[in-house]
């Protein structure tokens, strides 16, 4: 049986010292008991389902290069990584630092965003759903085509890049494993993943734990 943890609570009895030490002895223990990923989430503010909006939140990739210096076996990534918090080709550089800087343990988890509040709290663009949804679709090419042989310019709708050059390239080849999520009906996000690339799968919770069925 594969199984992995996601560490989604950074309200910590004396954070914000005690956050670091409490994330690298998890991640030790979980590497040490056979876990095969080790996931955060990707949020600015705490989700207000969880806790308030006020609790802690780590920035998820800076987490994970953290998690990545402790650890030598485990997958690790975000579950998952909203298409409006960078721009697709950052991220893809994001993402293949992390698989280089973990000897090839990255995988890239991306969703079409919900967060509205913490988007208008920090001045980040929110378009409407449709459009979230044709920006997940070309970040996902966009992805592809930078760890891909192919540097040349890349023509969307909302994304125009002269060019798409990303060295060093992803250790894992082709490139690192990558899915889509949503968050139930609302969403119509399995078939643009498919058309960009993307494995689609769904979140599932179980005591407040994000349990994700294509994580690695």
């Amino acid at each position: 049986m594969r199984f992995g943890f996601h560490f989604m609570d950074f309200t910590i009895p004396g954070e914000p010292a005690t956050i670091a030490p409490m994330m690298r002895d998890t991640a030790i223990a979980a590497e040490q008991i056979g876990a095969s990923w080790f996931s955060v989430m990707d949020h600015y503010f705490q989700m207000e389902q969880f806790r308030t909006a006020h609790d802690p939140m780590l920035e998820g990739y800076t987490a994970l290069g953290f998690v990545a210096g402790v650890t030598s076996r485990m997958k690790l990534g975000t579950i998952v990584t909203g298409v409006t918090y960078r721009h697709p080709a950052l991220l893809a550089k994001i993402a293949t630092t992390l698989d280089v800087l973990s000897g090839g343990r990255a995988f890239l988890g991306i969703g079409a965003a919900w967060y509205e509040r913490e988007h208008l709290a920090l001045g980040v663009p929110f378009p409407p759903l449709a459009e979230r949804f044709e920006r997940l679709e070309e970040a996902v090419q966009i992805a592809l085509q930078m760890w891909s042989d192919d540097d040349g310019p890349y023509e969307g709708t909302h994304y125009r890049l002269a060019e798409t050059i990303n060295r060093p390239a992803p250790i894992q080849a082709p490139h690192p494993r990558s899915s889509s999520a949503g968050r139930g009906a609302q969403d119509a996000a399995p078939g643009r993943a498919v058309r960009a690339g993307l494995q689609p799968h769904r979140l599932r919770r179980r005591g407040g734990r994000a349990q994700a069925p294509g994580a690695p």
